[in-house]
């Protein structure tokens, strides 16, 4: 019932009461709306262009993720062209090639031709007819018949300096490392890019297209990479080269996509020694750098939140404009960097070798939650593969060098096999070269041996190409021969795999670069993949002895001697099956080829070795020849179509006096220089002459590995720095020490002294000092020299000191009456004096067959095909010239057998197999003034020229052994 007024009460005073019932609600709309007029009006509203709204288009920027725009599709690009296509470069028909495209895991390969035009790949396989007419619009159709000759895309270098350590190496030409601080992100690699270097084109001149330029090792965080193409460019610019330069290097913050950025860092021993610092330090200066990171990041988060709130839509749905942002972005030009590194929009290279520091990154990048591209040298990644699956993001890909290990303790455990261990762990594995640590010329040889030790073949062209082109983030335009990529392509002489494979043009965004390529001709059998050895037993045992395995073989004692220590039986002789090619050395020390399938045809036959001798060698049909015997007495191995050759030698190198070369208390030292220093006089003052043979060590792992690999010798001078280093020796590398029978084959070997402007004193002091000692000095080593007896070696690169040393020989043979034997090793740049050497009859050792113009007294190269039609060996050869071939790093001397093929292989048919075989034997014995050796080695499955071939054992004559192995 409705309750009536109070009859007291005014009918007026009734509805005033009733409409202050709704009084609040009106005031509070009318407030409302008198604000809001008021917001939209007021002094403290800004326009479309105010702070706030600009502050969109940053806070927009770092939240755009890194990588090719929306809308980068290669199949696009076909119409479009390449960013960096150069107007006027003619269209290109490559023809008839059997193409490697990268495809399917590498397994794809297309018989059939590719146009390049306008900077890009156009067509791969069948080129439609429209095509062809399309591009012949742009300019005459250049056409290039293969004849069935392979293809690859061009490829890329993930871990180079290329152009910051340039060649020839001089004072300001060197921009690897800042000696600032442990942790500097904010440098940039291409801010010291030389674009003079001299090795753009010899690493073109091998293929490669591509190179990401890494600051060095020296610091925990050594700066910013960036990827470059290696052709020259009519700009002559840095900047030109630059491959997809991120918007930080050209000004441009407010893209809608973001190139990526790429950085360097370094653990480990480089950092730890340059700073004085140890890893707890190191993993300080991680996290003290990412946590003024996160700092950053996280204000710049809060900023853009408060931006986007005073931005947000129901403000735009009342038609209010943005309100103002009090402060500035934070930002800090520093570590902007490393913010981005956050961001997930940097690719991160790190340099760590040992597990403790693949832990520490593993650890940070979980913590501080980044991903990891790839770690670089990694020489223990294949121990723990698992631990690298913990990355946050997943598993970095492993950037490796093939056998290059061993020269420091972290990698000391470094392993051929890692390559496939890893591989089989599912994790992507590139092959690198450190360039100018190994010239990226023959960065495609760090594949092939990869591929010899068991990584597949299809992996191991990824590892140059399409894997390393991902890892940087430029998976979507290089690496890979498909339609709308650019256009980088090189063209093979040989399978790409093979050794010695050469290309015959290379092309950098639809450009030819090689300009009158000299082609050498290689046997039809080098077309095919290589097949390779079994390495199974060998790779699980260096896991299983976490990269120290055992690497001595089965000794059996020859002749019925009575086994001794490590001697498991002994026998009369050795009976080898299914021999295919034999070489030994005569008593004059030449090499004599006994039989060769490959050169007559011959069928497989019989060898038995005994009393330190081949005794007889006979095929299927006069097996009675070699019955002679007990046969129960022989110990019986099955070649399956392999050879026998004499033991190489390996000269060059420290090995026998290092064992880990930048640890000094694994190597014999550095020795006193005279010229330099001064001798003291205990050892005799500057007439003391320091002897190899006192400091050697037996049974080092270049050593062994390098028995393993069919080198049985060493001739090692001793390890110095300066003027005069001393007499070397020769000794059996397979010995267990010096006391075995037969360890030392010569003592004193040759007299050893150098020659290079990189000396702290003149050249010419240099020649003054030799002059004095070869015609003056009283020693009794110097007498030797004077008579002949003892040969001088002189390591020297100029070919203009070669003319000054050819004139002092001439000069003291003229007044002495009496020839002195003389020896250039290194030797760059004999090829200029090829006659006059050879006139003189001084032998040459080449140290670097496949040489680099890394200073300036060597930078007058022959770098042979495809830039020369000789290298500096045939040239050499061709002159009459003794000249034989060593190597300068101890891990290399393993290798010594792929650098005699290899010569072989580039001579385009000038040198026969048994002349390669004497580059490493007979003509280095006679360089050195060394004995000839006796041992002979058996190769299972081909001879030491081809990479289908193992050592199964070596037969020691002064030892009486054969190890098996």
């Amino acid at each position: 019932m409705k309750q009536l007024p109070l009859p007291s009460e005014p009918l007026h005073s009734r509805r005033v009461r009733r409409r202050s019932r709704f009084l609040p609600a009106t005031v509070f709309l009318l407030l409302i709306t008198f604000a809001l007029l008021s917001l939209r009006n007021s002094t403290f509203t800004v326009s479309s262009t105010s702070t706030s709204a600009r502050f969109l288009d940053r806070c927009k920027a770092i939240s755009t993720p890194a990588g090719p725009p929306v809308g980068f599709q290669s199949s696009s690009r076909v119409d479009r062209g390449s960013d960096r296509q150069v107007p006027g470069t003619p269209p290109t028909l490559i023809r008839n090639a059997k193409i490697w495209t990268g495809a399917h895991n590498g397994t794809e390969v297309v018989d059939g031709d590719i146009l390049l035009d306008k900077g890009v790949i156009v067509s791969v396989g069948k080129v439609p007819g429209h095509l062809l007419e399309e591009a012949k619009k742009h300019g005459r159709l250049e056409i290039l018949d293969l004849e069935g000759k392979w293809v690859t895309p061009g490829l890329v270098d993930l871990h180079s300096h290329i152009g910051l350590s340039s060649a020839p190496i001089l004072r300001g030409s060197s921009e690897t490392n800042s000696h600032k601080a442990p942790i500097l992100p904010w440098l940039r690699s291409v801010d010291g890019l030389n674009t003079h270097d001299a090795a753009y084109e010899l690493s073109i001149s091998g293929g490669v297209t591509t190179a990401q330029v890494l600051p060095g090792s020296g610091n925990n965080i050594g700066g910013q990479a960036f990827l470059i193409k290696l052709r020259p460019t009519a700009e002559r610019s840095v900047i030109s080269r630059i491959l997809e330069p991120p918007q930080t290097l050209v000004g441009n913050r407010t893209t809608d996509h973001h190139n990526w950025r790429h950085m360097k860092y370094a653990c480990g021993e480089n950092p730890d020694r340059g700073y004085g610092q140890t890893r707890m330090d190191a993993a300080w200066n991680f996290r003290q750098a990412y946590d003024e990171a996160r700092k950053i990041r996280d204000a710049q988060d809060a900023f853009c939140a408060r931006v986007q709130e005073s931005n947000s839509s129901w403000r735009k749905l009342l038609g209010l404009r943005a309100k103002e942002v009090e402060g500035e972005f934070p930002e800090n030009l520093q570590w902007e960097s490393l913010v981005d590194v956050l961001r997930g929009r940097v690719k991160l290279s790190i340099h760590c070798y040992e597990a403790v520091d693949l832990d520490i990154i593993v650890r940070l990048s979980n913590e501080f939650k980044f991903p990891v591209a790839s770690f670089h040298h990694a020489g223990e990644t294949y121990l723990v593969p698992e631990l690298l699956k913990k990355t946050w993001g997943g598993a970095p890909t492993i950037a490796l060098f093939a056998s290059n290990a061993r020269k420091k303790r972290e990698a000391y455990r470094g392993s051929e096999f890692a390559p496939r261990v890893l591989a089989a762990s599912g994790i992507p594995v590139v092959m690198k070269s450190d360039h100018p640590v190994l010239n990226s010329r023959y960065l495609l040889y760090e594949a092939q041996q990869a591929h010899y030790y068991g990584l597949d073949f299809a992996l191991a062209l990824l590892s140059v190409t399409v894997t390393p082109a991902k890892a940087a983030g430029v998976g979507h335009r290089v690496g890979s021969i498909a339609e709308g990529f650019d256009a980088d392509i090189a063209v093979w002489d040989s399978h790409p795999l093979t050794l010695g494979a050469t290309p015959t043009q290379v092309y950098i965004d639809g450009i030819a670069q090689l300009s009158n390529p000299l082609i050498s001709t290689k046997p039809s059998q080098l077309q095919t993949v290589p097949e390779t050895p079994n390495w199974d037993r060998e790779a699980q045992k260096a896991i299983e002895y976490e990269g120290l395995p055992p690497l001595r073989g089965r000794k059996v004692y020859l002749g019925g001697r009575r086994p001794g220590e490590g001697v498991l039986g002994s026998k009369a002789g050795v009976k080898f099956l299914n021999v295919k090619s034999a070489w030994l050395l005569d008593y004059g020390g030449n090499v004599q080829t006994l039989f060769d399938a490959d050169e007559g045809h011959v069928t497989r036959k019989t060898v038995i070795v005994r009393d330190g001798r081949i005794v007889c060698f006979s095929g299927k049909s006069d097996l009675v020849q070699c019955a002679e015997g007990k046969q129960e007495d022989l110990e019986v191995i099955d070649l399956q179509g392999g050879s026998i050759a004499p033991g190489l030698t390996t000269f060059g190198s420290p090995i026998g006096l290092v064992e880990i070369r930048l640890e000094p208390s694994t190597t014999d030292g550095v020795v006193f220089d005279p010229l330099i220093g001064g001798a003291p006089t205990i050892i005799g003052g500057d007439d003391a002459v320091i002897r190899a043979v006192d400091g050697l060590q037996f049974e080092g792992r270049n050593a062994l590995l390098a028995y393993r690999g069919g080198v049985t010798r060493a001739i090692t001078a001793p390890l110095g720095n300066g003027f005069l280093s001393g007499l070397s020796t020769t000794f059996d590398i397979g010995a267990t020490s010096a006391v075995d029978q037969g360890a030392i084959v010569q003592a004193e070997t040759a007299l050893h002294v150098a020659l290079s402007p990189r000396m702290s004193v003149s050249v010419s002091t240099q020649v003054a000092a030799l002059r004095r000692l070869l015609f003056d000095s009283t020693s009794d080593t110097w007498n030797r020299v004077r008579e002949g007896d003892v040969p001088l070696v002189v390591n020297v690169d100029s070919a203009d000191i070669m003319a000054t040393l050819l004139k002092l020989k001439s000069e003291f043979e003229a007044s002495n009456g009496r020839a002195i034997r003389m020896t250039f090793v290194g030797a760059t740049e004999a090829h200029l004096l090829a006659h006059q050497i050879g006139s003189a009859n001084v032998s040459v050792v080449v140290t670097s067959p496949r040489p680099y113009p890394g200073y300036w007294e060597s930078q007058r190269i022959m770098p042979g095909p495809p830039l020369t039609r000789h290298t500096g060996i045939t040239a050499l050869l061709t002159a009459n010239v003794n000249v034989a071939i060593g190597v300068m790093d101890e891990y290399n001397a393993r290798n010594a057998r792929f650098d005699v093929a290899w010569v072989a292989l580039e001579a385009n048919g000038t040198i026969s197999r048994t002349q390669a075989i004497g580059l490493a034997t007979t003509r280095l014995h006679r360089a050195l003034g060394s004995n000839h050796g006796t041992d002979l080695v058996a190769y299972r499955g081909g001879t030491l020229f081809d990479l289908h071939a193992k050592v199964a054992g070596v037969i020691s004559f002064s030892r009486r052994t054969i190890e098996i192995f």
